[in-house]
């Protein structure tokens, strides 16, 4: 019988599906390189462009007290030449409502939103884009710090095309004294920016980063701006420009340095919601099959698919190994070790040499990047673990949700304030 076989199975998959999906990535991202990164100058010279559009620079911010001076500071340095800034205070709690204000009173470009109660990220949004008069939006968080040529670089994308909707930029950790924002910073570079480049040659990108992004207004409108319901409001509109048909780009050169949770707690709660969200899109979007003019979107909903599949499959084979060392379990459930064999160390080689390569892709960069590769050998033990929970944990939630509520946000982890750097 097929059960007799399943421990194999589960094992199998549980090998095979990350060992496939490493080479995948690695074999887009470095054509990628290769093809349309490697050629460019370094970020700090962007393209002269043939026009230079206005832009409106959104920031959302909730609760961003310790952060507002420094985020809209680092706007006010901009190297583009047509720009202004709209700070919009999501009901926060603390002393941001009046730091935005005092900005404003300062700078002229600079207009500061105030919404009397917390109603989302998704709103604020909204609102600022429906306050600017730009026909192109950028929108970071209130707690990001935007490189100088970011939006030049970005914008090369929106005046070259017309079919351009959204370009996603290239985070950077800023927190990185302790070991997970060491771990962070290899993350990002590995796991986020390689695939996006691997994504941008095969398919559509999955989301762009909430964190630095930009927008063509025309497009946020016919798609009907941010949804007010989704836990992750930038992997939504990622799926609703692409499904309709729009193109969404990814830009290593457009840097922005950003804050992330430094301890288990903060790290749990930012991956269960993205794991939520990931669900939540899932769910959402399970047509797009039957439109075949949506095919593009085909791989990257079946990778997320598989993904989640996979997440089940790896609490399944650690649940079945915990119980068979206490009660005796039928030969066609019992897991005999979770300890890495030979497959387990080729798995381990690949994400090492997967690290390697998007470190060296990075170095453009970050300089000295490179040196957070030793820290990598504990990536997998910790955070696919996290991931494999979080999804187990995030498609319940995703299912179980009520449609017709808003999300709202709270304040993250943004690790220790006292060790923040700029590489």
């Amino acid at each position: 019988m097929w059960y007799k076989d399943l421990p194999e199975w589960l094992l199998g998959f549980a090998f095979y599906y990350p060992l496939f999906m490493s080479y995948l990535w690695m074999a887009g991202a470095l054509y990628y390189y290769f093809s349309r990164e490697q050629g460019d100058a370094l970020y700090t010279s962007p393209p002269a462009l043939s026009e230079y559009p206005h832009v409106s620079v959104l920031v959302p911010c909730f609760n961003e007290g310790h952060n507002a001076y420094e985020t809209i500071g680092a706007l006010l340095k901009l190297n583009y030449p047509h720009y202004d800034i709209i700070a919009i205070n999501d009901g926060s709690s603390d002393n941001t409502a009046a730091i935005i204000e005092d900005i404003a009173s300062q700078h002229p470009n600079v207009k500061a939103v105030q919404l009397a109660s917390n109603q989302g990220k998704a709103m604020a949004l909204t609102v600022g884009a429906m306050l600017s008069t730009s026909e192109y939006l950028v929108c970071i968080d209130g707690d990001a710090v935007l490189d100088p040529n970011c939006i030049t670089w970005m914008m090369r994308h929106f005046v070259s095309s017309s079919r351009v909707a959204a370009v996603t930029g290239n985070p950077r950790i800023r927190n990185r004294s302790t070991m997970l924002g060491k771990l962070q910073v290899g993350e990002f570079s590995s796991v986020i920016g390689l695939i996006k480049r691997a994504q941008r040659v095969y398919g559509r990108v999955f989301t762009v980063s909430g964190v630095v992004a930009a927008f063509r207004k025309s497009a946020l409108h016919k798609v009907g701006y941010w949804s007010t319901n989704m836990v992750t409001e930038d992997i939504d509109i990622s799926w609703k420009m692409q499904t309709h048909y729009y193109d969404v780009r990814y830009e290593p050169n457009a840097l922005c340095w950003i804050l992330m949770p430094e301890t288990l707690k903060g790290l749990w709660k930012q991956r269960l919601r993205w794991a939520q969200g990931d669900a939540e899109v899932l769910l959402k979007f399970r047509g797009i099959f039957t439109d075949i003019k949506k095919r593009r979107m085909w791989p990257v909903y079946t990778e997320l698919v598989v993904s989640i599949l996979w997440a089940y499959v790896m609490c399944a084979i650690f649940l079945l190994w915990a119980i068979g060392n206490f009660i005796d379990l039928p030969p066609y459930l019992y897991i005999k070790t979770v300890i890495p064999e030979w497959n387990g160390v080729l798995l381990a080689m690949t994400c090492l040499l997967q690290f390697a390569l998007s470190l060296f892709i990075d170095s453009r960069y970050e300089k000295k990047i490179r040196r957070y590769y030793y820290w990598m050998i504990w990536y997998p033990m910790l955070f696919w673990m996290i991931s494999a929970a979080t999804s187990v944990v995030g498609l319940p939630a995703a299912l179980l949700k009520d449609r017709n509520k808003r999300a709202t946000w709270t304040s993250p982890d943004r690790g220790i304030h006292q060790n923040r750097t700029m590489p």
